[in-house]
């Protein structure tokens, strides 16, 4: 049977950031309506955690979507010629199961993580906020400025990297591409002081970013830490902050900037006040007044990356991009 290969330079222009924004909304409502089937991820990690394995399956039955991410994870890349996620976004049939598109996971990646925090911006950023700070410089800094442009009436953008020049660079390059002006802090505190929008973007063993530099009414996305063994909050600032999350069983096993604080007995699982879905749908409050900080933390869920390869596989069809290939699936014959 055939499917239809959709490659990496062309999941960009089939998903839009501004799209993807809206497509996440709407993967994020059909998990608070309690419509996907959502398995915790395995991941393998090889020895002295060099690199991992993740495999993320899911089921979405509002849209009859069935799928799963399977994608690498090597920290070591950043540098190189090769980006730290890389794999595949497999869409399947949920009548027959039928393998219906593979669709490079890298781009999905970078677009939906960076989608789903315009998403949270949206709904936990103060009206008037337009002074942005993003700490890290790399593939997650540049997708998130994308995304909090289209979100934003900016006014103001800095970036931190842990080596100077990245930001420097970082800055050169988007300052061009976007027509803004960046400037690149010294120091990760001279770049969120007065922010009202912070992005942590980074690889980040310990914190990068802490509780005392931050102003009051600021909004916080939470992004570049996966596991429960690294974190880039330190605790004072996730305890200052009405916290947000995009699925509360995977905060509670996978989230070291929520594990560590909860495991200091600086907070308990209370202070997760809800999951995104459910402030979308009006079941839970966000933000309550102008001086709240809010924090949305970021894991990442394979209904995002299945709801975003569906919309792109939709879009390949109309308008005959990618590869059809024959791989298989039909019942072989046999005689006797």
């Amino acid at each position: 049977m055939e499917i239809l290969i959709v490659n990496q330079s062309e999941v960009p222009q089939l998903l839009p950031m501004s799209e993807c924004i809206e497509v996440m909304a709407e993967a994020l409502k059909a998990l608070a309506r309690g419509s996907a089937i959502l398995p915790l991820r395995p991941t393998l990690w090889l020895p002295e955690k060099t690199g991992a394995l993740v495999v993320m399956p899911a089921y979405l039955g509002d849209s009859d979507l069935l799928g799963l991410k399977v994608i690498t994870y090597f920290a070591g890349n950043r540098g190189t010629a090769l980006d730290t996620h890389q794999g595949g976004v497999m869409v399947f049939d949920a009548h027959d199961g039928r393998l219906l598109s593979l669709i490079d996971a890298t781009e999905i990646t970078s677009i939906r993580t960076a989608a789903v925090s315009g998403v949270a911006t949206r709904l936990f950023a103060r009206p008037d906020a337009g002074d942005l700070a993003i700490l890290g410089s790399g593939t997650q800094a540049r997708s998130h400025l994308e995304a909090m442009l289209l979100v934003l009436q900016v006014r103001r953008v800095r970036v931190w990297s842990k080596h100077v020049e990245n930001a420097r660079l970082f800055a050169r390059r988007e300052s061009e591409r976007h027509g803004i002006t960046i400037e690149a802090a010294e120091t990760a505190r001279e770049a969120v002081e007065g922010a009202d929008v912070i992005c942590t973007t980074t690889s980040a063993k310990e914190p990068v970013l802490q509780g005392r530099w931050l102003s009051a009414g600021v909004h916080i996305n939470a992004v570049g830490s996966s596991i429960p063994f690294t974190r880039e909050l330190d605790t004072g600032a996730v305890a200052r902050s009405r916290m947000f999350v995009d699925r509360r069983e995977s905060a509670l096993n996978e989230a070291g900037d929520f594990l560590i604080p909860r495991n200091e007995g600086a907070i308990d699982d209370s202070h997760i006040l809800g999951e995104i879905g459910e402030v979308l749908l009006g079941q839970k409050p966000g933000r309550t007044s102008p001086e709240q900080i809010t924090l949305f933390k970021s894991l990442g869920l394979a209904i995002e990356d299945l709801a975003a390869a569906h919309h792109i596989l939709g879009k390949a069809r109309e308008k005959g991009l990618g590869t059809r290939i024959e791989l298989g699936g039909s019942r072989r014959e046999t005689t006797t």
